[in-house]
């Protein structure tokens, strides 16, 4: 005689973790109104790197594909955001998520060649990639060549009037980014489609 499986999606203790996730959300949302300036960058690198690192797990430790050559699309990204901002008047905020956009589509073509290699290849095959991109960058004089260019300040003082108002906007737009990115990894974990 089978028994029944009764599948259970939480726990007590991951229901705990929830509610204390949701806890440290609400600190950090409010972080500006009680943090320095320098704290609130602080948390901005924080996320970018947990949001890199989270992505290459997801990568690397769920599917064994290790990537060396990830910081193509971070590079193609930061020069989107300053080709969009610089050249095409679009607002900062905006052009982070359109340099998203931007690596993504990117990415496209790039992983229909570069997932046709195995194990050590594809972690070669990566790494060539991002230098076939970064001599790409390097041949455009106006994107500041291979030395890069910064963003003018009249672009970064479009974000807000003020500086605290630009601190805290930058702030919540990387909270939101890193947000997004676990959430979405959480999603993919728990989907039915990991497991088939």
């Amino acid at each position: 005689m089978t028994k029944a499986v009764r599948i259970e999606r939480s726990t007590r203790t991951s229901r705990i973790f929830g509610v204390a996730g949701l806890f440290l959300l609400a600190l950090l949302v409010a972080a500006p109104f009680y943090s320095g300036r320098s704290e609130l960058y602080l948390w901005v690198e924080v996320f970018c790197y947990l949001a890199l690192a989270s992505l290459w797990n997801l990568l690397a430790g769920y599917t064994g594909l290790v990537s060396v050559g990830q910081q193509a699309f971070v590079g193609l990204g930061g020069y989107s955001l300053f080709t969009l901002t610089i050249f095409f008047g679009v607002p900062p905020l905006l052009a982070v998520m359109l340099a998203g956009a931007v690596a993504t589509l990117f990415s496209i073509p790039t992983a229909w060649v570069i997932f046709r290699l195995k194990g050590a290849y594809f972690a070669i095959g990566t790494w060539v990639v991002a230098e076939v991109y970064r001599l790409t960058f390097a041949q455009v004089s106006v994107l500041g060549g291979g030395s890069g260019s910064s963003i003018p300040s009249q672009i970064v003082q479009s974000i807000a009037p003020n500086r605290l108002a630009r601190d805290n906007l930058i702030y919540w737009t990387g909270l939101i980014v890193i947000v997004a990115v676990l959430a979405t990894i959480y999603l993919i974990l728990r989907s039915r489609w990991v497991w088939h």
